[in-house]
């Protein structure tokens, strides 16, 4: 056998595993989001989806009392642009 073949096997059978294992024990070493950071994920949202509906309903008001003021990029928009399905069986009614 020549040492191209003998490359080629040791190769195949040592370096192709080694170079997979290697990427699965940083894939599982990599930081993961907990169940507090959803949480805190979710919460901001909500906070974040309440200022914008407390913001909108200032400038219709505003809107309403001087007819030449123009909204800025916060012009209300439909309520359907909060509906985020991330996960089908998680319940966002509470």
């Amino acid at each position: 056998m020549d040492i191209e073949g003998l490359v080629a096997i040791l190769a195949a059978l040592v370096g192709l595993p080694w170079i997979i294992l290697h990427y699965v024990t940083k894939w599982r070493a990599a930081p993961k989001i907990t169940e507090e950071d959803e949480r805190m994920l979710d919460e901001m949202y909500n906070l974040a989806r309440r200022l914008e509906d407390r913001l909108n309903t200032v400038e219709r008001i505003v809107a309403a009392d001087n007819p030449d003021w123009k909204p800025g990029l916060n012009a209300p928009q439909t309520p359907t642009q909060y509906q985020i399905n991330r996960n089908p069986n998680f319940d966002r009614s509470n």
